[in-house]
């Protein structure tokens, strides 16, 4: 027994922490991470490059009319037409944010702080629907309101949520009536 206690008591603790690798772990870290961060983000500039060739948004009129229905709530992103998980970039339109919608005669305003705002002529109108998901962005059935639109020679679809969901319904119901009705006069 007596060996146990001299040998403990001439050896030294063991080092706990190895300061160096442990530092050495933490900012390879921190790179790689950095690394994916800018790799995503050239991702999305590539992704707003091969979309260049998208127009200008247009802008609301200067007396764009009475509106028809009004809405507060989030802008979630759009889309390419009929595929929800092909995010559109170019223009602004790849920005969540907050949105204020306004829906005259004249079409649908939508209004971002933070971002750009652009207007839909009730002419390029295309369908309304409610629906449960766009890029990045999933929610129940029925907790989107995804606006088809034309600009330029694509359609878009565009999501957006109200900060009262039971909006929705009255929304798409009105703008797929006014774009029946604009489909109507035009073949007149």
């Amino acid at each position: 027994m007596t060996p146990v206690i001299l040998l403990a008591a001439e050896k030294e603790s063991a080092q706990v922490t190895d300061w160096a690798a442990r530092i050495g772990w933490v900012v390879g870290l921190g790179l790689f991470v950095a690394l994916v961060y800018w790799l995503m983000r050239e991702g999305w500039k590539w992704r707003g490059t091969l979309q260049g060739d998208l127009p200008e948004l247009p802008t609301a009129p200067d007396t764009p009319g009475p509106a028809r229905l009004t809405m507060s709530g989030r802008y979630h992103g759009s889309t390419t037409a009929g595929q929800w998980l092909d995010r559109i970039v170019a223009r602004g339109l790849g920005t969540r944010s907050r949105a204020e919608l306004t829906l005259t005669d004249a079409g649908l305003e939508v209004v971002r702080p933070g971002a750009d705002d652009f207007f839909v002529p009730a002419g390029r109108l295309r369908e309304a629907r409610l629906d449960k998901g766009i890029a990045g962005k999933v929610l129940t059935e029925g907790g989107l309101l995804v606006v088809t639109w034309e600009h330029g020679d694509r359609l878009i679809d565009s999501g957006f949520r109200s900060d009262r969901a039971a909006e929705h319904t009255e929304w798409a119901d009105t703008l797929n009536d006014m774009i029946n009705k604009t489909e109507t006069e035009g073949a007149r």
